[in-house]
């Protein structure tokens, strides 16, 4: 599905800038082992809650089917539930101090 890029004002306002994206920004230098969390994690990029704050964090009630979809083994879930939740504070971090 088609999905337009956003503009610098709609970057601007959650604080990026379109040079946080492109080759540049790919994902480089990723251990293998870690490869299924960031998949989850690019994956559930549309379940970020928001609210007047802002960012509140993901939406973790559709997290198990969308770990089904991506067919991981229930055996891994809650290690990746984990590796998940340390990228997403990471990015809360990051959006807090700008």
């Amino acid at each position: 599905m088609y999905r337009p890029e956003p503009d610098k004002g709609q970057l601007a306002a959650i604080g990026l800038k379109p040079s946080d994206f492109g080759p540049a920004a790919l994902i480089q230098d990723v251990f293998p082992e870690n490869m299924p969390a960031v998949d989850l994690f690019q994956t559930m990029d549309t379940q970020w809650r928001t609210g007047m704050g802002g960012v509140q964090g993901l939406d973790y009630g559709v997290l198990p089917s969308v770990l089904r979809l991506m067919e991981i083994p229930e055996s891994q879930w809650k290690s990746l539930f984990s590796d998940l939740r340390v990228m997403e504070m990471a990015v809360l971090e990051m959006l807090q101090e700008s």
